[in-house]
Formats: C-alpha cells, sequence, structure tokens
C-alpha cells in the first residue's frame, strides 16, 4: 500500500468516524497505525531462523542469502539456528511468533515429510505460516561404491533385482526418500543402513562399506570426477549444468522419479499484507543478486524461477510435496514417530 492511499484512507476514515458504529469505528482508528508500520517496515533487523545446526548446506546457503536480501530491504537479517528436534523445534517456535515481519525462517523438503514421520507436531506446515517463496532446488545423485558391478543404467537395475537385500544403500535425512522412492520404482526391497549424517555415509561409500547411496548433487560432484565413486543418475527432471555428463534416472527409465531438496522462506502466520509483500519483493530480488547466483552456480542449486519464489508457487509445492511423501512414506510401512 503506498503513502498515497494510506493517507486518503485514514482521512476519509477521520471523517465519517462519528458516522460509523463502535467496531468499525475502532477499525478505523487502528488503520493509520497499520498504515505507518508498514511504511516504515523493516525498521530493525530481521531474525531469519535456520532450523538446522550451523555449518551444514542449509547454513551456508541462507548466510549467503541473508546478505542478499538484506541489501535488498536495507535492513540487516541475522541468523539463528535453531536445531534439534530432527528440524522441527526451529518451525514450532516461529508458528507462535509474532506475525510482525520481524521473524522468518528458512525450511526445505522436511517440513513437508514432518506430518507423516512425527505425531506430535506443535506446528501445521499447511496451516501455520504465511508462505514467502522458493529460493533454490537442490537435486540428488544418486552414487554406487567405485567397483559397483554395474556399467551402464539397465546392468544396475539388474543387479539390484537379482540381489535385492543383499545391496546395502545409506540413508540419512533426504536420501531416505530417495532410497524409498528407488526401490519402490524399480520393485525391490534392499538393506538400509541408517547414519545420523552425510559425511559419515559418503566415507563409508567412498571406503567401499556400503554399495548405494543418494546425496546432494552440489556436494559429490569432486568425487564422481576423481573416481572414488560411481554416478548412477540424478535425481532431478532435468540435467544439471555443474554436471552436464550426468543423466537422470528420470530419461534413463525411471518415469516420473523425482528427489530434490528445496530450501524456502516461511513466516508466522496472520503477516500484514504490505509487509508479505515487502518481503517476498525482497525475496525475488535476492535472487537475481549477482553475488548469490554465483554462490548457487558454483554449487549447482537451481535457482527457482519468479513464479516459484512466490507465496502461491511455495503453497502449492508444500501441498503436493505433502500428499506425494506422505503416500510414498505409507506404502513403504513407515509409522510416524
Amino acid at each position: 500500500m503506498n503513502r498515497l492511499a494510506c493517507i486518503f484512507r485514514r482521512t476519509a476514515g477521520t471523517r465519517s468516524l462519528r458516522s460509523l458504529s463502535r467496531p468499525l469505528a475502532l477499525a478505523a482508528m487502528a488503520f493509520p497505525v497499520s498504515c505507518a508500520f508498514a511504511q516504515g517496515y523493516p525498521a530493525k533487523p530481521i531474525t531469519l531462523v535456520v532450523p538446522f545446526a550451523a555449518g551444514g548446506p542449509s547454513d551456508a546457503h541462507m548466510r549467503q542469502f541473508a546478505i542478499a536480501m538484506g541489501r535488498q530491504l536495507g535492513q540487516t537479517l541475522v541468523i539463528e539456528n535453531v536445531g534439534g528436534g530432527a528440524g522441527n523445534i526451529g518451525p514450532a517456535r516461529v508458528a507462535r511468533a509474532a506475525a510482525d515481519g520481524y521473524t522468518i525462517m528458512q525450511h526445505n523438503l522436511g517440513i513437508a515429510t514432518a506430518p507423516a514421520l512425527y505425531r506430535n507436531l506443535e506446528y501445521n506446515p499447511l496451516t501455520d505460516f504465511d508462505y514467502l517463496g522458493t529460493l533454490v532446488f537442490d537435486p540428488s545423485l544418486l552414487m554406487a561404491r567405485s567397483d559397483f558391478p554395474a556399467s551402464n543404467f539397465n546392468e544396475f537395475v539388474a543387479y539390484l533385482k537379482a540381489n535385492r537385500e543383499k545391496v546395502t544403500i545409506g540413508t540419512s535425512g533426504p536420501s531416505r526418500l530417495s532410497a524409498l522412492l528407488l526401490m519402490e520404482a524399480v520393485g525391490v526391497k534392499l538393506t538400509e543402513v541408517p547414519y545420523k549424517g552425510g559425511g559419515p555415509a559418503i566415507n563409508d561409500l567412498v571406503g567401499r562399506h556400503i554399495d548405494l547411496l543418494s546425496n546432494s548433487a552440489s556436494l559429490v560432484g569432486p568425487l564422481i570426477r576423481s573416481g572414488k565413486v560411481k554416478a548412477i543418475g540424478l535425481t532431478a527432471r532435468k540435467r544439471l549444468a555443474s554436471l552436464p555428463e550426468v543423466p537422470t534416472l528420470h530419461e534413463q527409465g525411471l518415469t516420473g522419479f523425482e528427489m530434490v531438496v528445496w530450501t524456502s522462506l516461511f513466516a508466522p502466520r496472520g503477516l500484514p499484507r504490505p509487509v508479505l509483500e515487502r518481503l517476498v519483493a525482497g525475496l525475488q530480488g535476492a535472487l537475481t543478486d549477482p553475488d548469490l547466483v554465483a554462490h548457487f552456480n558454483k554449487t549447482g542449486g537451481q535457482i527457482a524461477t519468479r513464479e516459484e519464489a512466490s507465496p502461491a508457487g511455495l503453497r502449492d509445492l508444500v501441498k503436493s510435496e505433502v500428499d506425494k511423501w506422505g503416500a510414498i512414506l505409507r506404502r513403504a510401512g513407515v509409522k510416524p514417530e
């Protein structure tokens, strides 16, 4: 809302105040306060909650993003890492925060899988937040140990079907989703080896202690190029510019296969509309920042389109991902903890 609109409505409200019923009169009296707040926003630093420990991929992305969005808003974004609870403590806290635009949150695909994985969530991803938009998509890469006995994709699938549970696949966070989707797509049950983090799982794949692993494509390029692991296929629908030689699983025959970790921005539900619009404009502007674009190009992240970096785009994404992964997890027999 622009300054002229605020002045006009404030004047109109004042002239007709005596003719209004008491509830409407009170609303008219409050309107100038809302306008003044929107015009001055942001007047102080904004807290950006990252629901994961400092030092991880999400944290690295968001520290770069915070600088770019801060330039757009003319205000500092302060990263606050609120880890723990498998990424659920941060969202619960933000859902209870004041809807004034001074607390926002980054989250990823995990917020959409949480309802199917946890019984007693203290937030609802579909109802407790205002959606701001998506920043970036980070595909995973399905890899095998360097001496895995398959020289092409058809041989790979044939080996899985012939050996089934003898084949081990590391799982940790999003990599488990890739594993479940792979097993469903191929029609086999593999032996899952759970890890507390991606680092130890990658080490075991390089050391040939497990057969397969899916991990962020932005992290494993050097391993592929050095021959320490064998690339099987990307979990996205399109190839990556940073790894053009690696085909997708979709194009190799697993039609529709897609597991992409997305990074998005949320806020407590009920933001004033002008504040919501200001934040969305800041997000979209940040995604054109040359430094941020260079960062995502280097790491292999696929920057969201303007449509994806919007409230409507994120709303559709979260709803579709909640439905998709809820169904896959149920079919795999995964019970909420």
